[in-house]
């Protein structure tokens, strides 16, 4: 065997192979790989193995055992030689991949540079201890050499020296999402999708056709499929919702900020909506409902009410311990909200102010300052100029009462321009 042959998936299908005697026993269709196939020790990448290969025989197509078959050049053409035939039989085919099949101009997501790309070719290598696919062809090269013009247009372009422009991503760095017509599966425990960020993720799932995105999301667990449903463009929100049981989305929902879930709800067709909030638990669909009684353009449709208040009688140390324990996200805990036992606000306290402060100083010993706050019942676009003026980063929602209600943070009022501006 040669010390190392590289060559593309392009090149090698349809390529006759021979046997030690120079018999043709058929034509190459596929490759199967193993994608079970753990990476090295750092920084050894991740490389596929080649395990069989699937051929046009006379009378049928047959998989045969890749382990006695070599690729080689001779006079600068790729030969295919198979040592000792061996059959082997579909069920090795399990959480492995057929690279024409699963592959050839499938859609993948390249995980560096966080997007769907499209499979033009397979670049591929033999070494001494086996076939592997180390990346794939994205580029205009690689479909250029799929419909055989590639040489032909690169030699056109020599005299003028300009090249055919190719791009290649390494496998470490893709993951295989555009297998929805094959009865193949990936396992979970290669899958590197979760290693994107919910806005990544939701940005790639949009650009998928209706069925593979579902399948895409259901493989998700909870937690990341709440984040990234949270992330999603409304049409594809809405897709969702119609495609997946009343009882997951239920729970999905149960994850998600209230004022989040009330927005989605809110453009589902009215029998849905109800279905999945009597589906959700008691304490979350009530706080969900309550955000949908409120008109569209007052302030308590996009108010969260996922926020944390504090006693004036507590210590500092006291307060930063619950916080510690709540966790709650960075973007709920921009201030301290300190009420009284009716549950009025009575003053607001910066996160800076209480990280600074002496610990056993009492809240009410920090600072007197009456917060800026706004009604639930007022208009929403109050708000972006009250932000601005006053360089907030969050509000708080009172009612008639002067009873906490929520919170309207910065990010409410981003979300809000956007969506207006991409319904005009």
């Amino acid at each position: 065997m040669t010390l190392q042959t590289t060559f593309y998936l392009s090149q090698i299908l349809g390529k006759k192979f021979i046997s030690p005697e120079g018999k043709i026993l058929g034509v190459i269709r596929d490759f199967l790989i193993d994608t079970t196939i753990q990476a090295g020790p750092e920084p050894e990448p991740l490389r596929p193995r080649v395990i069989a290969v699937k051929v046009k025989a006379v009378n049928a197509a047959k998989i045969y055992d890749f382990a006695t078959f070599e690729v080689k050049r001779f006079k600068q053409k790729l030969q295919v030689t198979c040592y000792e035939v061996h059959e082997t039989s579909e069920e090795i085919c399990t959480n492995c991949l057929w690279l024409a099949e699963n592959i050839l101009d499938k859609q993948i997501v390249d995980i560096n540079g966080r997007k769907l790309v499209r499979v033009n070719d397979v670049r591929m290598v033999m070494i001494p201890s086996g076939t592997y696919a180390i990346a794939v062809d994205v580029g205009i090269e690689g479909l250029f050499r799929r419909i055989g013009i590639g040489w032909l247009l690169q030699t056109a372009l020599d005299p003028v020296n300009v090249t055919i422009p190719g791009k290649m991503i390494l496998w470490d760095d893709i993951e295989t999402v555009d297998f929805s017509n094959s009865s193949i599966k990936l396992s979970k425990s290669s899958s590197k999708l979760h290693t994107l960020h919910p806005s990544d993720l939701a940005d790639i799932i949009e650009d998928l056709d209706r069925a593979t995105r579902t399948s895409i999301f259901a493989s998700l667990d909870d937690e990341q499929a709440a984040d990234v449903l949270e992330e999603l463009e409304p049409k594809a929100q809405i897709e969702l919702a119609e495609s997946l049981p009343v009882e997951k989305m239920a729970d999905l929902l149960e994850k998600m900020p209230a004022d989040e879930a009330a927005d989605l709800l809110d453009v589902l067709e009215e029998e849905k909506a109800i279905k999945i909030l009597d589906e959700m638990e008691k304490e979350s669909s009530e706080e969900v409902r309550e955000l949908l009684e409120y008109p569209d353009k007052a302030v308590g449709s996009i108010m969260t009410t996922d926020f944390l208040t504090f006693r004036e009688d507590m210590t500092v140390e006291e307060t930063i311990k619950e916080i510690r324990k709540v966790q709650p996200e960075p973007s709920n805990i921009y201030s301290i909200f300190v009420t009284d036992k009716n549950n009025k606000l009575v003053f607001a306290i910066s996160l800076m102010e209480l990280i600074i402060a002496n610990p056993s100083l009492k809240l009410k010993e920090i600072t007197k300052q009456k917060p800026l706050t706004v009604f639930d019942q007022d208009k929403v676009d109050s708000l972006a100029e009250l932000f601005s003026m006053y360089n907030l980063l969050a509000i708080p929602v009172i009612n008639r009462n002067m009873e906490m209600e929520g919170v309207v943070v910065v990010e409410d009022i981003v979300e809000d321009l956007l969506k207006r501006r991409k319904t005009r």
